[in-house]
């Protein structure tokens, strides 16, 4: 009986340690939606995001899956996909984006690693994407880093909140 109130004991403690040490309320595990997103660099502005927001990323202990619209505007509906003329799929298809991967959380900073992903090049062995983040309860703001390709000129920051 004693080994068995241990056991349980030790699973309730670990399991309520999510990510990094972190609380289930304090870890990104969940789902989450960009609100905002601040562009820098020429032609820097801040975009929001209005509802019903076309994007989504999910978050599990070790793995992550996110797809997203980059388009300010509705996206025109396709009569037949099978006869579309190759501008009329990019507009439809070229604006969506998304991958799925594992994350590590370390020090402030996301590293992504895609296993899947729309772009080929997203998916190549070695291909990351690091991000310094802050979450302040339900609220995430991640801005890029760099990749595997060196640092990123004119970093992006995504104001995310949590829906789940």
């Amino acid at each position: 009986m004693k080994e068995l109130f241990l056991v349980l004991f030790s699973v309730t403690l670990l399991g309520s340690v999510a990510i990094a040490g972190q609380s289930k309320h304090e870890s990104l595990q969940g789902a989450w939606q960009t609100v905002e997103i601040a562009m820098t660099g020429p032609g820097a502005r801040t975009i929001a995001i209005p509802e019903p927001r076309a994007n989504l990323i999910v978050f599990t202990a070790r793995h992550y899956s996110q797809l997203h619209l980059d388009a300010e505007g509705p996206r025109p509906a396709l009569a037949d996909a099978t006869t579309a003329s190759a501008d009329q799929l990019r507009a439809v298809w070229g604006p969506f984006a998304g991958d799925a991967g594992s994350y590590e959380v370390h020090d402030g900073v996301i590293t992504m690693r895609p296993v899947v992903a729309r772009s080929p090049s997203a998916m190549a062995p070695g291909a990351f994407t690091t991000y310094a983040y802050r979450l302040d309860g339900n609220t995430l703001w991640v801005t890029f880093q760099k990749n595997q390709d060196g640092p990123i000129v004119n970093p992006v920051t995504i104001k995310a909140v949590r829906v789940e």
